[in-house]
């Protein structure tokens, strides 16, 4: 039994990922993994059945799945039930709502100032988060949704989405999105007007993600049609999974942030725009706890700093007030 079972390192030679990135995906609820004495161990049929999700390698399921626009993985991330969130909600708990690893940062800083806060974390997308708020399913959620109109992020969505309720919206960062592309770059993919190009296949994120927003968006000014691109309806859930794909050669193109494929091996990221990651909340929880506590951490020296030494984040406007 136990010839079965793989540490970590084991796991991430496997997966051609660093270690650090397996534990990440354990954190997430991507990997499942059990305990033997002190040491994280994984499954082998776990991580078989972690590739299979994440990686499209027959070619008659990627025709279906363009047809039919099933998605190339399905995520067991513990994302909260609607049931489960109310209860939360209704006994104090507190939902943060985002997948990127800079809300591990504030999640630590608030642990370090409340250790009895009870706090969870969500990982809808962007478009669905602000949806979760606005039906007052979560607390706090983060968005990067780009409005090629206006060249800007997430005001004029939210506005949108969430009539009648004015929020908060508060800078955490701002980053590098763009492609992720296989090592020496073979294709020569170097922009959004590539992707029309018939000799590419491509591995995409979920609606209502910012990232696919961004494709989306990119595309319609463009005047490409994103349906014409191969391999345009295979759906991944998370940056990582993306940057997986395209490193073991299940696409030749993927769209992601910088941070997303910073530990993968065999993958070069193509930067192409920056864009602002925000943190929202109901303007009308700005002044009760632990909101309060949220924002004097988003604006403090120390987070400014773990923002940069850990994702290397340009923080010039973070903790700024942006609506």
């Amino acid at each position: 039994m136990e010839k079965d079972l793989l540490s970590a390192q084991e796991v991430a030679d496997i997966l051609k990922i660093a270690r650090n990135t397996v534990y990440a995906l354990i954190k997430r609820g991507e990997l499942s993994s059990s305990k033997v004495g002190k040491q994280v161990r994984i499954s082998r049929d776990e991580v078989e059945s972690y590739l299979k999700r994440t990686m499209n390698i027959d070619t008659n399921r990627e025709k279906a799945s363009k047809k039919s626009n099933i998605p190339v993985e399905e995520s067991n991330n513990r994302t909260l039930n609607q049931n489960m969130n109310e209860t939360i909600r209704g006994n104090n708990g507190f939902i943060i709502c985002g997948q990127d690893i800079s809300l591990d940062v504030l999640i630590n800083h608030l642990n370090n100032r409340n250790d009895s806060l009870q706090i969870y974390r969500s990982y809808l997308s962007s478009y669905n988060g602000i949806y979760a708020l606005y039906q007052g399913k979560v607390n706090l959620v983060t968005a990067h949704m780009w409005d090629g109109e206006v060249n800007d992020y997430n005001i004029s969505y939210i506005k949108k989405m969430m009539p009648g309720i004015p929020a908060l919206i508060m800078r955490i960062g701002k980053r590098q999105q763009g492609l992720y592309v296989q090592r020496n770059n073979p294709k020569n993919i170097n922009n959004w007007k590539d992707l029309k190009r018939s000799d590419l296949t491509i591995v995409n994120r979920e609606k209502g993600s910012g990232t696919r927003i961004l494709l989306d968006e990119k595309l319609r000014l463009e005047g490409i049609d994103g349906e014409k691109i191969e391999g345009y309806f295979r759906e991944c859930k998370s940056h990582l999974a993306v940057a997986n794909i395209v490193s073991r050669g299940g696409a030749d193109v993927g769209i992601g942030s910088e941070t997303g494929c910073m530990n993968i091996q065999g993958v070069e990221f193509i930067p192409l725009q920056t864009e602002c990651y925000d943190l929202v909340i109901r303007l009308s929880d700005a002044d009760k706890q632990p909101y309060k506590t949220v924002i004097e951490i988003v604006t403090s020296e120390s987070f400014k700093m773990d923002l940069q030494n850990i994702l290397n984040y340009d923080t010039s406007e973070t903790g700024r007030i942006v609506e």
